[in-house]
């Protein structure tokens, strides 16, 4: 499926590369491969599922429209393909979510429907009515195969990436919600790289994946929401994408707040790259947690750029504080 994905994404998907800098090597204690999903369409790795799974529907399904619930780059990856297909879009996302998301969604085609979050409403609730009343398909944002198989497509680059960069054996660094990136780059490893190890990243408070592969089941968060990535915080792991991680992942990585607005900044002075706080907990990891990361290199994707001006700017002056 990851493979038929890469089809149906060629010519669509960018080709990221792997980024490196040598001061960034310094604070780690061993080389650093940034994977910069931030320069894909939409600003991050959602297009690869969002396009993948649209691509895959029947047309005339297709032609009805498709819904999907998001705190934003999964509605901007959906939204877009939507828009390259001719098909309407409905995105259900939480009022609280970066204006900038918001905006952006709009901006694609879609129709935008806010729901009060922090205040308990449900989005399964009102997808589920939008989706009777107007025949549409729902695209989930990391429990479908379809979406798996489109993340995936970045772990096929990531070996072949490695590969030529001389990396044959350690870890694979990814920024973790759901699962869907993870669990897909996980299974491209297995197929294509085998020597490479996939492990989830999460901020604290959020670290669902990572208790629930130390624990063998699934645990949730105790709260639904907060902190600064917006991006990555989800209930708890995917059915689908659990199942994936507990047989092919290593153990999960936490970080800190303070230590997510370090590594934006540090990829911004470093790398010239924009990360919003939920595409950069894989970069912290390997910067700062490198006694829990194996071998002599680690690779890392930063897994999203769509970040308000206002946080940007925190993150910068965490450089000179």
């Amino acid at each position: 499926m990851i493979r038929a994905a890469a089809g149906r994404l060629e010519g669509h998907a960018r080709r990221t590369p792997l980024l490196s800098s040598p001061f960034l090597d310094e604070i780690a204690g061993r080389r650093v491969l940034v994977k910069p999903e931030c320069l894909q369409h939409t600003g991050s790795f959602k297009y690869r599922g969002g396009r993948a799974a649209v691509s895959a529907l029947e047309p005339a399904l297709r032609a009805k429209g498709v819904i999907a619930f998001s705190s934003g780059n999964h509605a901007q990856g959906v939204a877009l393909a939507a828009r390259e297909f001719g098909v309407p879009a409905v995105i259900v996302m939480p009022a609280g979510a970066p204006r900038l998301k918001i905006e952006n969604t709009r901006a694609l085609g879609a129709e935008v429907v806010l729901y009060d979050r922090a205040g308990g409403e449900s989005r399964e609730e009102i997808g589920a009515a939008l989706t009777r009343e107007r025949g549409l398909t729902l695209i989930k944002p990391y429990d479908e195969p379809e979406v798996i198989a489109g993340q995936g497509t970045c772990g096929l680059e990531i070996a072949a990436q490695a590969r030529d960069a001389g990396v044959e054996r350690g870890d694979v660094l990814v920024c973790c919600g759901g699962g869907g990136l993870t669990s897909g780059i996980a299974l491209a490893l297995e197929a294509e790289a085998p020597g490479l190890r996939a492990r989830p990243c999460e901020p604290e408070g959020f670290d669902d994946t990572a208790r629930s592969l130390a624990a063998g089941r699934i645990l949730a968060n105790a709260q639904g929401a907060g902190g600064i990535c917006d991006a990555i915080v989800t209930p708890q792991p995917g059915e689908i994408t659990f199942g994936i991680m507990s047989r092919l992942c290593g153990p999960g990585l936490v970080v800190s707040e303070d230590e997510v607005l370090a590594a934006m900044a540090l990829a911004f002075q470093r790398l010239k790259l924009v990360a919003e706080p939920g595409g950069a907990v894989a970069l912290a990891a390997a910067l700062f947690h490198p006694g829990e990361i194996a071998g002599d290199a680690v690779i890392c994707t930063i897994s999203g750029g769509n970040v308000d001006a206002a946080m940007f700017i925190r993150a910068l002056q965490t450089a000179t504080d």
